[in-house]
């Protein structure tokens, strides 16, 4: 049911080789004079390469030479290897091994790490936030999360009405950049969705066919899913996601109420063995879920994405966000749908790689 996406896919100047990637070899088996990062899952690679874009606010070309990533050239890829050895080091001999410290924890979006402390405009001593306090996280555990859970069935039309949708067609604008820019959403029950953005050099396609999925841009070949891609991709794809919430998670925690912009939202995080925690936000009030947060997991830190959702209509029954606003580390776009078809035949065609 939700709509949300990866819509756009960032590192677009990156190689061929560097994109088909067979998940089960390590990155020195796939990749040329990969020296620090040996040993992990080669389709984690690329995904580590964003969380560093992301941590330090830079493109892929600040350390590498474009269309020779092999190359050793540039002084700032030196940097980064010993930089991921001393985290490395840090987390092994101060943390137990545990992953505290990351590029992000220094750099915050910036090239040099901040040495002294920034007053932002307006900020708010952290333990002063509402929420911080150990007594409100307490209080937060022991509230349970089925009611929240239901509440937002109910508000979207109650099960049934969600059940009833077999298919979606979603016409729209995507605003990328100051552009505006034609996008369709095909989604088919239960869980094959396709967002195809109309660029003007050709389609930039996202896809999932319920058990992996592929993206494709113009002028380059299709790219397979790597895992943390697929597993966003499959909660998107759900069209009865709302109904699965309670089976997909092992664990749904309440916590300390939030604000997003002027308003309180309700939060519940689902906890699943072996992958990243899920941040949803509900509306306490309409019960309606207003942002999802979603992790990608990498050796060297997790890379957010965050989906609100808005402009919620009734359209066959179903309360549908008509918009939604997709944002990561590296930028941000929205989407505002204008036309949405239900239970029309979707070809499975829509799904499958070109």
């Amino acid at each position: 049911m939700v709509v949300a996406g990866s819509l756009v896919f960032s590192l677009a100047s990156v190689p061929h080789d560097w994109a088909q990637v067979p998940a089960a070899k390590t990155a020195e088996n796939v990749f040329k004079n990969i020296q620090v990062l040996r040993d992990i899952p080669a389709d984690q690679l690329i995904p580590s390469m964003q969380f560093i874009t992301a941590s330090l606010g830079v493109e892929c070309d600040f350390c590498h030479v474009e269309g020779a990533f092999e190359k050793d050239d540039k002084k700032p890829k030196q940097t980064a290897r010993k930089m991921m050895q001393m985290m490395f080091a840090i987390n092994r001999d101060t943390f137990e091994g545990h992953r505290i410290v990351t590029c992000y924890s220094c750099h915050r979006g910036g090239i040099a790490p901040l040495p002294t402390p920034v007053i932002e405009e307006g900020a708010t001593p952290p333990m002063a936030k509402r929420g911080d306090s150990e007594a409100d996280v307490d209080d937060a555990r022991k509230l349970p999360a089925d009611p929240i859970l239901d509440k937002y069935v109910v508000a979207l039309g109650g099960a049934e009405a969600v059940r009833n949708v077999t298919s979606r067609i979603e016409k729209g604008t995507a605003t990328v950049g100051g552009r505006q820019i034609p996008v369709v959403v095909y989604a088919k029950a239960p869980d094959k969705r396709a967002s195809v953005m109309n660029l003007p050099n050709g389609d930039s396609i996202t896809a999932y066919d319920g058990q992996g999925g592929w993206l494709s841009n113009p002028g380059r070949p299709v790219r397979e899913m790597n895992r943390s891609e697929a597993e966003a991709a499959r909660l998107d794809a759900d069209l009865y996601l709302p109904l699965h919430l309670k089976q997909i998670f092992d664990e749904l925690r309440v916590r300390p109420a939030e604000r997003i912009e002027d308003r309180d939202v309700t939060l519940v995080v689902g906890m699943r063995a072996g992958q990243p925690p899920v941040k949803l936000y509900f509306d306490p009030q309409s019960g309606l879920l207003v942002r999802m947060v979603r992790y990608a997991e990498t050796p060297l830190g997790l890379n957010p994405t965050q989906i609100d959702y808005a402009d919620y209509r009734e359209h066959d029954g179903v309360k549908i966000p008509f918009r939604w606003t997709i944002a990561r580390p590296g930028g941000r776009f929205s989407i505002q749908v204008e036309q949405v078809e239900q239970n029309l035949p979707v070809d499975d065609k829509q799904f499958v790689p070109p």
